[in-house]
């Protein structure tokens, strides 16, 4: 088993890992916003932000570079870890409108605590050759961030491939190259139903460093357990927004369940604070509390593996458990157990 606890040393103090970033929509035009959480949810003290989205947002950008704080706009606590990414899954299919020393002047107005460089992910539609030159750009960008970089917030380096091989030389060229407290490995979301092959990427930069390793955009139920098994370190998700926009309600241990096909029960099966004194057809009318009930889901999945691990319990028993009955995450487990088991 890879999975490990650490503390990262930020701006606004320390950080303990494993940790899920929730995904902020601040800076995008969308009604679903996040419900404050970071005071009820001890699990969740920080945040994932799009630096590109903020900074395009002209009256949002205007307001904070005249010196209201991004947390303020966020409806935080000023403590609130902020991680902010470059927003690059836009240059997908958009031409990139920005570049390292921008990007990381708009991370220092935003006060962020971890740095996220700008990078472009790769599609399974693109061809070999346009996917490689994307590889190449953000690692080029990642260099020139670290040659750029200053102050006490963390720079992560953004890795993309969609082999272990290609992986694994990203990140000893960027780590013989560069200055980085870490690596985020993307391109992972148009992927992320082929949980084999995720599995093996995230085990190559696993072992290629054993810096602070974070995985962008799979933070959900279903891979969180599989991440820390693989000992990630951090993770974002924004699925328990757009889950609850869908009324669909996480369940630990079960996935997403989609409230409409539930007629019978007067309550739901959650305890959380939000769920506890409530009725399903509360729920069911109050999105702001169905994205808060699951954020308390993403929260019990990770605090159960946490107290299996902690324990003394065999963590290989708990997810041989944990993913029986779903063939495609179950064969994803046995592929990465074994290669675990040849690592260890």
């Amino acid at each position: 088993m890879l999975y490990r606890r650490r503390t990262l040393e930020l701006p606004r103090g320390k950080l303990n890992t494993p940790v899920l970033f929730p995904v902020r929509n601040i800076g995008t035009r969308s009604k679903d916003n996040t419900p404050p959480y970071v005071d009820s949810i001890p699990d969740f003290p920080a945040a994932m932000v799009n630096t590109r989205a903020v900074r395009n947002r002209t009256p949002l950008w205007e307001r904070i570079a005249n010196g209201r704080t991004l947390r303020e706009e966020m409806c935080v606590p000023e403590r609130t870890i902020v991680f902010a990414d470059s927003g690059g899954f836009a240059f997908a299919s958009n031409e990139i409108d920005t570049s390292p020393q921008k990007t990381l002047q708009a991370q220092r107005t935003l006060d962020a605590d971890i740095y996220g460089t700008v990078d472009l992910p790769l599609s399974r539609d693109n061809r070999t050759e346009e996917n490689q030159r994307r590889i190449n750009l953000s690692i080029e960008y990642a260099l020139e961030a670290s040659d750029h970089h200053s102050g006490d917030a963390l720079l992560i380096a953004s890795v993309h491939g969609y082999d272990p091989e290609t992986v694994r030389n990203c990140i000893a060229h960027l780590d013989k190259y560069g200055d980085f407290d870490g690596y985020a490995l993307g391109s992972m979301v148009p992927i992320r139903a082929s949980y084999k092959k995720v599995t093996k990427l995230i085990l190559a930069a696993r072992t290629a460093t054993d810096k602070h390793l974070h995985v962008y955009g799979l933070g959900g139920l279903t891979y969180q357990p599989l991440l820390l098994y693989l000992g990630v370190d951090s993770f974002d998700s924004s699925a328990f927004i757009r889950g609850a926009g869908h009324r669909n309600y996480l369940i630990p241990g079960f996935g997403g369940e989609d409230l409409k096909d539930i007629e019978q029960l007067e309550r739901l099966p959650c305890p959380c604070p939000i769920c506890g004194n409530r009725t399903l057809d509360d729920i069911r009318e109050d999105r702001s509390a169905l994205v808060q009930h699951n954020l308390w889901a993403l929260a019990t999945e990770l605090r159960r593996f946490q107290y299996v691990a902690e324990s003394g319990r065999n963590i290989e028993d708990y997810l041989d458990l944990r993913f029986q009955g779903n063939d495609l995450t179950q064969s994803a487990y046995e592929t990465a157990k074994q290669q675990v088991r040849r690592l260890t």
